[in-house]
């Protein structure tokens, strides 16, 4: 069985900046695990997007959201990627998740969230302190919009406090990294053929 997701990367950068980004390594490595397990990923580098604030599914003329909502939805895995800043998930990140915010409102015919039966992973990096907090501020909102969340879905690279080299400038990937890619690929995957056997059940008729 074929699985598809669909990376978030919530980079502050844009493609169109030039710069390499560590949020991206991080997402193409979880990819390439991933794929060995039947999963194909799409990326989407939220900070090209006019994404507008709000807490519905469309926020009006020139909103980016609702392709990218309709991308969401057609993917068994989401997988979200944030460097850290002061200690918390990016602002482009916070943005996408108070969009998702829509879902708790948004029901099937069977009274069950449009996103029930997704599967959200989680991707971090940063030179400062917080990628446990950071993962669990993105566990606790995905689950509150209806996603499930695998056992250790989250795959993270710290660099030293207030240093100068982040992931994208490393020669060699840890070995503790490329575990870690593994074990969550292979949860994440797991979980979401599950899912895709066996729906959620839904309100009583």
């Amino acid at each position: 069985m074929t699985l598809t997701a669909l990376a978030l990367n919530c980079t502050l950068k844009t493609k169109t900046a030039k710069e390499p980004s560590s949020t991206q390594r991080m997402l193409q490595l979880l990819a390439a695990a991933m794929q060995r397990h039947d999963v194909t990923t799409e990326f989407i580098q939220l900070a090209d997007h006019d994404i507008k604030p709000g807490v519905t599914s469309d926020e009006g003329e020139g909103d980016a959201w609702p392709a990218i909502r309709e991308k969401i939805l057609g993917a068994d895995i989401l997988v979200m990627g944030t460097p850290i800043w002061m200690g918390q998930p990016s602002s482009v990140c916070k943005r996408a998740l108070e969009r998702m915010d829509a879902f708790l409102e948004e029901k099937d015919g069977k009274g069950r969230m449009v996103s029930y039966g997704r599967v959200a992973a989680v991707a971090v990096v940063g030179n400062e302190d917080g990628a446990h907090h950071v993962s669990a501020e993105l566990f606790q909102a995905l689950n509150d919009v209806g996603f499930t969340i695998p056992a250790n879905a989250v795959t993270y690279w710290v660099g030293e406090a207030m240093g100068s080299v982040n992931f994208v400038d490393l020669e060699q990937i840890p070995e503790v990294v490329r575990s870690t890619l593994d074990l969550v690929a292979r949860n994440t995957a797991h979980l979401a053929r599950l899912l895709r056997k066996e729906a959620y059940p839904g309100e009583e008729e």
